[in-house]
Parts: structure tokens; sequence; C-alpha cells
């Protein structure tokens, strides 16, 4: 049995971007060809109108597709891939240990990070459902024995208010999560680190945009003067885990792994 981490672009999404298209074609030659509105100013407006729109959701429809390829497991990129594994990476030597992962999602980080400590226990949360219907926690237990992994289990949770205890993990990680929450970035990656223990480690990959999380080098000093150690911000397009035309092109600019020591 192989593991099923799924895409980060669902494949129903580039499904309904096709459908959109092929139906605002129909439309589009629907009123140029046929003879249920006379020619005139509001016929002409209505074919140019959903021309473009055919144009952009094909447009659109193409990146997502692109995006899919890219970020496919068995594909040739496996860009997700590299970027779990590299995250994973910086999450090391904790025998006995207690791990967290935010927004597990496939359970790919979980089980990356599991498989790099196996003495510790890890745990993934995720609300799971809505736009990523196709991720759930019996997916992640899937992978999980597809991969032989038996320290790591999963759990129903919420980002912005974590079910745990202050100082409860040795280590938290997450990838690719926060952005997608409106609101106060930076105070959900501050719920993330208060479950931290002292002395333990961080690795946190996002999108660390301006628009999207505010000045990020301030909330680096701002741990530092709460007395984080060894912060970092460490710009993954510049070849670490994509290139920074990739980035461009795929709406990622701004990624980073926001790392340290509590």
């Amino acid at each position: 049995m192989k593991p099923d981490y799924k895409n980060w672009m669902p494949k129903g999404m580039v499904c309904g971007f096709l459908g959109g298209t092929i139906a605002a074609l129909a439309v589009t030659l629907m009123i140029g060809c046929a003879g249920f509105i006379s020619p005139g100013i509001l016929k002409t407006v209505l074919t140019v109108l959903f021309s473009v729109l055919t144009v952009l959701l094909l447009g659109v429809t193409v990146w997502c597709r692109v995006l899919y390829r890219a970020f496919d497991y068995n594909g040739k990129r496996q860009m997700s891939k590299q970027i779990i594994d590299g995250t994973a990476a910086y999450i090391t030597s904790l025998d006995g240990g207690k791990i967290l992962d935010v927004g597990c999602g496939s359970g790919a980080l979980s089980i990356a990070v599991a498989k790099r400590n196996p003495k510790a226990e890890v745990i993934g949360i995720d609300r799971w459902g809505k736009e990523y219907a196709s991720f759930s926690r019996s997916l992640c237990e899937k992978n999980a024995k597809a991969e032989g992994v038996s320290n790591v289990s999963f759990r129903q949770g919420d980002a912005i208010h974590l079910d745990f205890a202050d100082e409860t993990f040795d280590a938290v990680t997450s990838n690719y999560v926060y952005h997608n929450i409106p609101g106060d970035r930076q105070a959900y990656l501050l719920e993330t680190l208060r479950t931290l223990k002292k002395g333990g480690t961080f690795a946190l990959h996002d999108i660390f945009s301006k628009a999207k999380y505010g000045d990020m080098q301030s909330f680096v000093k701002k741990l530092e003067d709460m007395g984080y150690r060894k912060v970092e911000l460490i710009d993954t397009t510049n070849g670490k885990f994509m290139e920074k035309s990739e980035a461009g092109w795929m709406g990622l600019s701004g990624s980073a792994v926001l790392t340290g020591i509590k």
C-alpha cells in the first residue's frame, strides 16, 4: 500500500475551473451564433463579455493545472515533497519528546517528522473539511500505516485556539497553514509557540509576505525580546525549496521558514 498525500491544488478546483471555461465558451458561441438575440449593441457586448470571461477562466484553469503537476508527489517536480522533507529536516533528535504539527492536512509533514524522530511522539492537528475536503483524519492514519510509522497520531484541532496547555511540546512545526486563515497571523504564530516548552525548537513554513503578515522582521525582534534564541526567517524561494521565478508565478512569493529556540 502506498501513501496518498493528495495535492495542495485540489483536483476539484481544477475541474471546477475547467467546467466554468467550457460553460462560458458555450454561452459565447450561443450568443454569437444563435438567433434569439438580434444583432446590435446588446449582442456585441454580451459576446465580448463572455469571450473575455472564457479567456480568463482558461488562464486560471491552465495555472491550476500547472500547479497541480508541480505539487504532485508522483510527478516530476515534486515540490510538495521537497518542501515537506526540507521543513521536517529542522526538527531532529527529540528522543522521547512530543512534537506538534499544526494544520497537518494529509499527514505528510507529521509523518516525515515522525520518521526522522522515531522515539518522539508526534501529534498532527487539523480542522479538515471545507475547501480541502479530500483531507481527513482517516487519510492521515492510512498514510501513516502505509509509511510504517507508529509514533504519530492525528486529531481535530483549531490553529487559532489550540487545545493544549502552555509548554506542552518539545517542538512545533507547520507548513503553509496560517496564511489561509484571515485575521492577525502573527497572533496565530504566537498561539502555536505558546505550546512550546522552554528550550524547544520550532520550524514554521509559510508565505510570510508583508501583505499577509505585516513586518516579520519586527516579529523576529519581538520573539528575541521575549527570550527566544537563534530566531531566523529563512527564505525558501532562493533555491532552497523553490526558485524565485517559480514562487512568483505560483503565488508563493514570500515563502520562508521561521525557526528558532524558545
